[in-house]
C-alpha cells in the first residue's frame, strides 16, 4: 500500500521523519510531500504560495530515510488534495499527517493543518490519520520515538477500517504510555488563543492553557492521565436535526 506523508510543521520537522519511518516499518510504500515552511493553523486550506496558478515543489532528501520527498509551497490541505488526485506519483491508499508538535484535541481540531490534511483525504475517499504529540508550551523535549511506537501499533487498525476512515491520534509526551483509548472530543483544546491587547489597527493574541475542568473520557482528560487517544472523525455533511418547514415561495 502507498502512503502519502505530510504535516503542517514543515518538511524539516523531526515529527515528519518519525511518521515516515513508522509507515515504512509497517510495510507501506512511502512518499513525503510537506510544506516548505511552517503552516500550522491552516485547517483544510487549499492555498498555495505565489500567484502563478502553479504549485511549486522541489525534491528533498530526508536524513536517514530513503524515500521520495517533496517540499511544497502550499498548505497541507492542498498537498493532500493534490495527492488524492494523482499528484506526487499517484493516488495514495492512505494519507498520514504529522507528527504534530503539540496536541490536536477538542473541537479546536477544526483549525489544525495536521487534521485538515487528513479530513481533506477523507472527503476524497482516501483513508487518513492525523498524529500529534502532546508537547506543552513549557516542555522543550519532544519524545518523537514514543509517538512513533504508538503509530506502529495503531496503523494496522486504521488499515483494516472501511475505506475513507479517518482517525486523530494524540500521544502523551511521556516515556511510558499507559495505553490506548478511544476518546470523545473535549469542548476546547488544551491550549487556547486569547485576545491580550487591542490597539489601533491591530489585535494581539496569546496562547494560554485552557482553564476548563477536564471531562472524563475526553481526549484532553485521557492525555493528561498518560493515555494515547484515538478519535474517529468525519468531515462536513448535512445536519437535518434543526430543519423546519419552510415558507411557501413564491408566496
Amino acid at each position: 500500500m502507498r502512503a502519502l506523508i505530510t504535516n503542517d510543521d514543515g518538511i524539516d520537522s523531526p515529527g515528519l521523519a518519525t511518521l515516515a519511518s513508522a509507515a515504512l516499518a509497517c510495510g507501506l510504500e512511502v512518499v513525503v510531500a510537506a510544506p516548505s515552511t511552517q503552516a500550522s493553523g491552516t485547517s483544510a486550506s487549499v492555498a498555495a504560495v505565489g500567484e502563478s496558478g502553479r504549485v511549486v515543489s522541489e525534491r528533498r532528501t530526508l536524513p536517514g530515510l530513503d524515500v521520495e520527498a517533496h517540499a511544497v509551497a502550499a498548505h497541507p490541505g492542498l498537498i493532500s488534495l493534490i495527492a488524492c488526485n494523482g499528484g506526487f506519483g499517484g493516488k495514495p491508499d492512505v494519507v498520514l499527517s504529522g507528527i504534530n508538535l503539540g496536541a490536536n484535541v477538542g473541537r479546536a481540531i477544526l483549525h489544525s493543518g495536521t487534521v485538515g490534511a487528513a479530513l481533506t483525504a477523507h472527503v476524497n475517499d482516501v483513508t487518513a490519520m492525523a498524529v500529534s504529540l502532546d508537547v506543552g508550551l513549557d516542555e522543550p523535549e519532544p519524545l518523537w520515538d514514543t509517538a512513533g511506537e504508538v503509530v506502529r501499533a495503531v496503523l494496522p487498525v486504521l488499515l483494516e477500517m472501511p475505506a475513507a476512515s479517518v482517525l486523530s491520534l494524540n500521544v502523551p509526551n511521556v516515556g511510558e504510555v499507559r495505553g490506548l483509548r478511544w476518546a470523545e472530543l473535549a469542548r476546547f483544546g488544551t491550549v487556547q488563543s486569547r485576545v491580550d491587547e487591542v490597539g489601533e489597527g491591530e489585535v494581539e493574541l496569546v496562547h494560554v492553557y485552557a482553564e476548563d475542568s477536564l471531562v472524563p473520557g475526553t481526549d484532553t482528560a485521557l492525555l493528561a492521565e498518560g493515555f494515547a487517544t484515538v478519535t474517529a472523525l468525519h468531515s462536513v455533511g448535512r445536519d437535518v436535526s434543526p430543519e423546519r418547514a419552510l415558507p411557501a415561495w413564491p408566496a
